[in-house]
């Protein structure tokens, strides 16, 4: 419409700015219920033997004095060649979960889809959790706080091991391959042991389940260490395994280290493949 002074005024019709509005709100809607299926299939679920699940559902919770959490594949590793070998050890959970790398089979059980809740037979207040999947940034507050709402707290002990690569560890000193592999620990206020290695230095921080976890200990005050092993080598490696052995030696008693696996166990676990070099790719 023009007006006198030629000035040219919008004109909108009100029933087409309710139809807008209306399309408006049902694509809200819409939104609203792709969000909410995505986070119901981002969901971590944890499934626990009926034993530990009628605990749970009595009100109770897992009396735990040493939670041990390994994550990553030489971490995990670690715990079954030198921890989980032998027969003292019955699988009473698994903490499963779906992201963009976690993607389970259809009616399979992969390693690379879930986390494995191991407990020892004769103490059974020594629980380990073995994790090789990804853990997407948005799950990893959900799987500390699921899991942690099953364990009772007094008490506590969390030791956490975890896989790094030397490249992401800052330092003003040149490192040398024949560093690595090392550890490096991190712990809550309420950690009142002994670390067995050097703390990690500034800026260089821990990410990912790791982090989550130590975050969760920390405003819970659980006794809690993280030992993250910095290593050369991707993939599976029998001297990066053997890096954790100090890690668990404050535990004492509760867990029995096999000092010297045999060489079908080692072969089981560390899959030797051709060494490249990263010079030329």
């Amino acid at each position: 419409m023009a007006t006198f002074f030629g000035e040219v005024l919008s004109v909108y019709s009100r029933a087409v700015e309710d139809d807008d509005e209306e399309e408006e709100l049902d694509e809200n809607e819409e939104d609203k219920q792709i969000r909410r299926e995505l986070e119901e299939k981002r969901e971590v679920h944890l499934n626990w033997t009926p034993e530990v699940s009628e605990v749970l559902r009595s009100g109770n919770k897992l009396q735990c004095a040493d939670f041990i959490l390994a994550v990553g594949h030489n971490a995990a590793r670690f715990l079954s060649v030198y921890v989980l070998t032998s027969e003292n050890w019955d699988v009473v959970g698994r903490a499963s979960l779906w992201n963009e790398r976690s993607r389970p089979a259809a009616g399979k059980s992969s390693e690379d889809s879930i986390c494995v809740f191991y407990r020892n037979k004769d103490n059974p207040s020594v629980l380990i959790c073995q994790v090789t999947c990804y853990i997407a940034e948005d799950q990893l507050f959900q799987w500390a706080q699921k899991v942690f709402d099953c364990l009772q707290h007094r008490g506590l002990n969390v030791t956490v091991l975890s896989d790094a690569s030397v490249a992401d560890y800052k330092t003003a000193d040149y490192l040398c391959s024949s560093t690595a592999p090392f550890l490096r620990s991190l712990h809550t206020t309420a950690f009142s042991g002994q670390p067995v290695c050097q703390s990690l230095e500034q800026p260089n921080i821990i990410t990912g389940l790791s982090a989550a976890v130590l975050n969760h200990c920390q405003v819970h005050r659980i006794a809690a260490i993280a030992y993250n092993c910095y290593s050369d080598i991707i993939g599976p490696d029998s001297v990066t395994m053997e890096t954790y052995k100090p890690a668990l030696t404050r535990i004492g008693k509760s867990i029995q280290l096999d000092s010297s696996p045999s060489t079908d166990i080692l072969r089981k676990f560390v899959k030797t493949t051709d060494i490249q070099s990263n010079l030329y790719i």
